[in-house]
């Protein structure tokens, strides 16, 4: 991933660079908000800012909203500095990162800005199938449309594939349509002329042209308004772009990967999706199975997460017992992949001993599982429980408890709580900052909660 670094590269901050470098990271300077901007607008494929306090964070936010540029914002101040840091999050920094830097933290905002959060791992043959493929096709310049439940890893295969074709040395850009305004989404891919609209003081360039000579997935794509998914046709088809604003159109040479969670043929028959585009996108479909069809996945998944989250968190790597990979098989996996990553990792804070037996292993109920039954009995027999339990309490209550009991249980991840909760992630992250703003405990990514940049925690109304 691509990061921008605002600030001195000197002292505790040159740190933190080269911490990141170390994680992978291509590194980028800038000395102030002005020089920044000039390279966001000529290189879309910056995945994270991250800027040294005292700099102006409002100042910078409402800059990168003004001239619709999407990118997560990383305060990075000294522990001690907790007015700033607090203000940093209420002017609209997405995290905060105390210096001196802990490497393990930097891992956990670079992985939670980046979203690759799990490798390829195959070892079902209904998985292995679904790889050969992919493999298969890798090579060709096809559009290829990937499907699949949410949780599948629909994003770690089309890495794989491009990690597998002849753009390999090219650059893989990813765009989550379903994360990203509508009204935002059209200058991302395509860019901007300087007056496109209000706010465009200086031409930008998008994610296609940042993907020159490589891939770009186009992720989520039943988001996409149908007004858009005509331009995006058009692209497709003449292999160039109209910048918002633009005289003249930009030749690119691209290959697109595109993700759909939803049934496409179902969003057709709606009206909710073009089916030219649709047949543009699916030269090659290929559709990955929920975990519950490739159950020879779950302990070598399970595995792998148990040494990947020991190593983030700076924990001895310990094995699975014999009873958590039992119990992990038996698990039905609504969340799939997804749900199975955050419960090893949950696993791996929670264990205690020289292995992680079933006893750190918490899993949600799952459809006509005892834990289910039982929760049911219980609603059934306590008047105080289940919807007679909210009763007395407002609907912004509940829904608070609702939102920070989800983003527990991901771990801190936003993203993946806003997908079980089934919102947007801007409606999340809006949500999130008004109750840290009113003191309320939020989640981290990658730990379980703590009070916010020292605000005394309070028992929820």
């Amino acid at each position: 991933m691509h990061v921008l670094i605002i600030g001195s590269l000197g002292g505790e901050l040159g740190k933190a660079a080269r911490i990141a470098a170390a994680r992978g990271a291509k590194l980028h300077q800038a000395d102030d908000d002005r020089s920044a901007l000039a390279q966001l607008r000529a290189d879309a494929k910056v995945d994270l800012l991250l800027v040294e306090l005292p700099h102006d964070i409002g100042t910078l936010v409402q800059a990168l909203a003004a001239e619709r540029i999407v990118v997560p914002v990383v305060a990075c101040g000294l522990d001690a500095d907790t007015p700033m840091a607090v203000r940093a999050i209420q002017e609209g920094a997405r995290e905060f990162l105390p210096l001196p830097p802990d490497p393990d933290l930097i891992a956990a905002i670079l992985e939670a800005a980046s979203g690759e959060t799990h490798a390829l791992v195959a070892r079902d043959p209904a998985m292995l199938a679904a790889v050969r493929r992919a493999e298969q096709v890798a090579a060709s310049e096809a559009s290829i449309l990937i499907t699949g439940e949410s949780g599948t890893g629909k994003e770690v295969l089309a890495r794989h594939i491009h990690r597998k074709s002849r753009r390999a040395a090219g650059p893989f850009v990813a765009l989550n349509c379903a994360a990203i305004p509508e009204n935002l989404l059209e200058s991302e891919m395509f860019g901007h002329e300087r007056g496109a609209f209000s706010g465009a003081v200086a031409r930008r360039t998008g994610k296609f042209e940042a993907a020159e000579g490589g891939t770009l997935l186009l992720d989520e794509i039943s988001e996409m308004d149908v007004r858009l998914q005509a331009k995006l046709l058009r692209v497709i088809q003449e292999r160039e772009i109209d910048r918002l604003g633009g005289m003249a159109p930009v030749r690119v040479n691209v290959r697109i990967l595109a993700t759909s969670n939803r049934d496409l043929t179902a969003e057709i028959a709606a009206g909710r999706f073009r089916d030219d585009l649709y047949f543009r996108l699916n030269v090659v479909s290929l559709r990955l199975p929920s975990l519950r069809e490739r159950p020879g996945d779950i302990v070598a998944l399970a595995d792998h997460y148990a040494r990947r989250y020991a190593d983030v968190n700076g924990m001895p790597v310990r094995p699975l017992s014999r009873a958590a990979h039992a119990l992990l098989a038996a698990h039905g996996w609504r969340g799939n992949v997804r749900e199975l990553e955050n419960t090893v990792h949950r696993a791996v804070l929670l264990a205690q001993g020289e292995e992680i037996d079933a006893e750190a292993i918490e899993l949600a109920p799952g459809p006509g599982s005892p834990a289910q039954a039982a929760s049911a009995s219980t609603a059934a027999s306590s008047p105080a429980s289940g919807v007679s339990g909210l009763v007395g309490r407002t609907m912004d209550a509940v829904e608070r408890d609702l939102i920070l009991e989800t983003l527990s249980h991901t771990l801190g991840n936003r993203t993946h709580a806003a997908t079980i909760l089934g919102i947007s992630i801007r409606a999340l992250r809006n949500k999130l900052r008004d109750y840290a703003q009113a003191g309320v405990p939020v989640t981290p990514f990658g730990v379980h909660p703590v009070t916010p940049f020292g605000a005394h925690p309070h028992e929820a109304a």
